[in-house]
């Protein structure tokens, strides 16, 4: 003790600071600890539900340089996709990423990336340049195809690579009759964009769209689904500050963009072919042939539906395409699918009271984002929904579907069916092009 108070008094200013930084620093180390045990138990969570990895894009931290401070962690939009695990951030739920970019851009030591796949699931992703052309001179890839899901970045894409191309006929200028300056394949965020930015430039242009009506993959989501979470600005028309919109509200915005700007868009009119001839593309579509000198492709990854390939699928009962929920009250209907689609589309159906029935092959929705799990986990506890894990399609006869289901052979009486199982990637139409194909394993 004498000896304690000797140290004491020789190194006062000493002592007092070590028993300071104790009674300060174990606190928060234990506070420390206590936050990197939660978050580890939402990553054990996240696998045992299939949610750790990711569909697509998503990020990719740099552990070893990474300093803790937490700024990707509060500037996801999402939430929940990163944690900081003993000090460093670590994905928690990848699979509900949708690439924002909000956290690598958050990062002060740039220590995240934006990348595809994973060392395990690859993902296919068509080779393009910064400038959006891909290996095949004068074509080029906006949108969702190159692997920008979100709206606004489709929209971003879409007018920046009618800029480059604008430059590039600026430096090259090519005049021979009955060729154009620019075909646009596809209408939804990136080929509207795309087309109004092609007005704005004055481009000798053609829009064509192989549904009836512009929207891209948004016509095939359920009424009010809301599908934008930030603001776009688009050519002509300006900036639409509004954060959350839902597909009516989209889609009549998509209706007055047109009207007000006069572009004009081919709708019920799909691309074929496409053929270089040197200077120019010879593009043939369901109506017409078309010369164009360049070709901007904003088309979405899905391509067409998935079908099942079972017995009786080509029955007019049976739709790939989920618009009118209503239409479909006191109906029996089967839904059949894992992802986004297939669970809003069960409980839109379900909220305007049709009797549901939702088949999916795996034993847990782990493509679906969190709040339509917990959603449709309600509903279906409440009885609204009959979920059927583990089940397969084995054929549909008329009215009746036959399932296996977890090893059981059972039926049910429909009176339509939803295949919403995805979409097949227009990954051989890309190659007949000549645009290099890249399979992704955690990589830009």
């Amino acid at each position: 003790m004498d000896l304690l108070l000797s140290v004491f008094e020789a190194y006062p200013v000493l002592i007092s600071a070590i028993i300071l930084g104790g009674v300060t620093v174990v606190p928060y180390l234990l506070y420390e600890k206590h936050k990197s045990k939660k978050v580890l138990a939402a990553i054990d969570k996240a696998k045992r539900l299939g949610l750790w990895e990711p569909v697509t894009m998503h990020p990719k931290v740099n552990r070893d340089i990474c300093i803790g401070s937490g700024a990707c962690v509060s500037a996801c939009p999402e939430g929940k996709i990163l944690g900081l695990v003993d000090n460093k951030s670590m994905t928690v739920c990848a699979s509900e990423c949708v690439g924002h970019g909000a956290c690598a851009r958050a990062c002060p030591v740039g220590a995240i990336e934006l990348v595809f796949g994973t060392e395990r699931r690859g993902v296919d992703i068509p080779q393009v340049y910064p400038n959006f052309e891909t290996n095949v001179k004068r074509l080029f890839i906006a949108g969702e195809l190159g692997g920008m899901g979100l709206i606004r970045n489709s929209v971003t894409q879409g007018k920046e690579a009618v800029g480059y191309i604008t430059a590039a006929l600026k430096e090259t200028p090519y005049k021979a009759q009955g060729v154009i300056d620019l075909l646009i394949v596809g209408a939804g965020p990136a080929g509207l964009s795309a087309t109004l930015m092609a007005k704005k430039e004055r481009l000798i242009s053609i829009t064509i769209e192989r549904e009836e009506e512009a929207g891209g993959a948004i016509l095939s989501y359920p009424r009010a689904k809301v599908v934008m979470t930030t603001p776009a600005d688009l050519p002509l028309y300006g900036k639409v500050m509004k954060k959350d919109i839902s597909k009516e509200e989209l889609m009549s915005l998509w209706q007055d963009i047109t009207v007000k700007t006069g572009i004009d868009i081919s709708t019920k009119e799909a691309m074929v072919s496409s053929e270089s001839k040197g200077d120019y593309f010879e593009v043939k579509t369901t109506k017409r042939t078309i010369l164009t000198r360049y070709l901007l492709l904003s088309i979405g990854r899905r391509g067409s539906p998935r079908k099942l390939d079972v017995p009786g699928e080509r029955s007019p009962l049976v739709m790939y395409r989920l618009l009118e929920p209503e239409r479909y009250a006191d109906m029996n209907v089967l839904v059949v699918g894992g992802g986004d689609s297939a669970l809003e589309s069960a409980m839109a159906l379900a909220h305007s009271n049709a009797n549901v029935t939702l088949s999916y092959r795996g034993d847990a929705f782990s493509r679906a984002k969190s709040l339509n799990r917990s959603r449709l986990e309600v509903m279906a506890d409440k009885g609204k929904i009959e979920v059927l894990y583990k089940s397969n399609i084995l054929k549909f006869d008329g009215n009746t579907v036959h399932i296996e289901h977890d090893g059981q052979a059972i039926q049910r009486e429909i009176d339509f069916a939803f295949v919403l199982a995805g979409g097949v990637a227009p990954n051989d139409f890309l190659k007949k092009a000549g645009v290099i194909v890249e399979t992704k394993f955690g990589t830009r």
